[in-house]
């Protein structure tokens, strides 16, 4: 098997993932995986579409993100993953399409306007 390279995105963040066959080793930016993301949620987020397609210990997956905060690069490298796990068995779509792992996340910052301070929020307006 080559290596598959897939892109996720989210918000900022962009991923970049390479899959091999492998030992189930994940490494994001030259780092253990642990050690990247240390709460549970966030691990949780990465190993979803692993855990979805029974492929925990089967591929090596190094990942290269940068931009963005923590919770929008793991959500971008869980996006790429399923993308990859697509490639390799088309039967993976199936369990992957009903749990919202295929569709990018098209929420982004809105941007700050004039005459205001921020995006939404206004001056504070005076009658008299």
């Amino acid at each position: 098997m080559e290596v598959i390279h897939k892109i996720g995105r989210r918000k900022n963040a962009v991923a970049r993932v390479y899959i091999a066959q492998g030992k189930g080793n994940i490494t994001i930016n030259k780092r253990e995986f642990e050690n990247y993301f240390t709460t549970g949620t966030l691990q949780y987020k990465v190993m979803q579409p692993l855990t979805l397609t029974d492929n925990i210990k089967s591929f090596d997956i190094t990942v290269n993100v940068h931009g963005g905060g923590t919770t929008g690069q793991a959500e971008a490298i869980r996006l790429a993953i399923s993308r990859a796990m697509c490639e390799l068995n088309p039967e993976h779509r199936l369990v992957l399409k009903p749990e919202g792992l295929l569709t990018r996340d098209p929420r982004m910052v809105e941007r700050k306007k004039f005459g205001q301070p921020k995006a939404r929020k206004q001056f504070q307006f005076s009658k008299r």
